[in-house]
């Protein structure tokens, strides 16, 4: 049994069905999942999944270019397992909303979610998974500037960047870069000042509390201070980082050295911030087979 529990837990979360009933409904199909859904079903035994109570936070992340109108939109679409966003039906429909976004000039994500609801419909009934339109954007260039992307491990994450100037190479690196280190803000200018403020509170309060630093004169602590802050917010921005295609240049020198600069960039990777449902699923299949 042991080597169907991942059968059996996919073929649970499609059809709603108890545990042993998937079990059984695999062997009698050869571990077949899609025949065994249509086995639990003829058998009356698969439920109708409250899908609205689900959690959908796996997904992948779709990127669509469009020559003709300058701009590129980036979209996340959000399942319930990884085994459905693997599947060439779920692909299908994140590719297709991706399209759609920039087709239909969709202006929110409200927007969005209701244009592309009938999508949504149709694709449920075929996967059987709460599905989910979470977020999108559109990034346009103007003359003469460049916009690089990048898709990481299959659509978990995505890249959109827009350069100043053209230039095909250094977009696709720094947008390398960015799915990489995850930066939140380009230039340190960027970070809000309050959140400045509020790391310079935490670092003096933590250079009182230091031992070694007590007998420091008020002015080498003030620099002190202010390299702690800095520190702490450069892993966040986007000059600071090492640059992918070059390590030994930060992102801000090989802007510099190719007479370039960021303009903006938008980073999305799949399930970010939606608390996932854990489940011992092994302990309760232990259970119910009463080993």
């Amino acid at each position: 049994m042991a080597a169907n529990i991942e059968l059996i837990k996919i073929l649970r979360e499609r059809t709603g069905a108890g545990i042993m009933d998937c079990k059984n409904a695999l062997v009698a199909c050869g571990d077949d999942v899609d025949k065994a859904c249509d086995w639990l079903r003829e058998k009356g035994i698969a439920k109708q999944a409250k899908k609205a109570d689900r959690i959908a936070a796996e997904g992948l992340i779709a990127i669509h270019s469009c020559e003709k109108c300058g701009q590129t939109s980036i979209v996340e679409v959000n399942c319930e397992t990884d085994f459905v966003a693997n599947s060439d039906p779920f692909k299908a429909l994140v590719k297709e909303c991706a399209e759609l976004v920039l087709k239909e000039n969709y202006a929110t994500n409200e927007e969005a979610v209701a244009g592309t609801s009938s999508l949504f419909t149709d694709a449920t009934v075929k996967l059987g998974e709460k599905l989910t339109f979470r977020r999108f954007a559109v990034v346009g260039k103007e003359a003469g500037q460049g916009v690089g992307t990048y898709i990481h491990a299959g659509g978990k994450i995505g890249v959109i960047v827009l350069l100043a100037k053209e230039d095909p190479e250094l977009a696709k690196g720094i947008a390398m870069t960015i799915a990489a280190n995850n930066p939140k803000y380009n230039h340190m200018s960027d970070i809000p000042a309050e959140l400045i403020e509020n790391e310079k509170k935490i670092q003096l309060e933590a250079v009182k509390n230091d031992e070694k630093l007590k007998n420091k004169p008020e002015v080498a602590l003030k620099k002190i201070i202010e390299g702690k802050v800095n520190k702490f917010f450069s892993e966040s921005v986007l000059d600071d980082q090492e640059y992918i295609l070059n390590p030994e240049l930060t992102v801000a020198n090989a802007l510099k050295q190719s007479g370039n600069s960021v303009v903006k960039f938008v980073r999305f990777q799949a399930g970010e911030g939606i608390e996932k449902r854990v489940d011992n699923f092994v302990e309760e299949v232990a259970k119910q087979a009463g080993n």
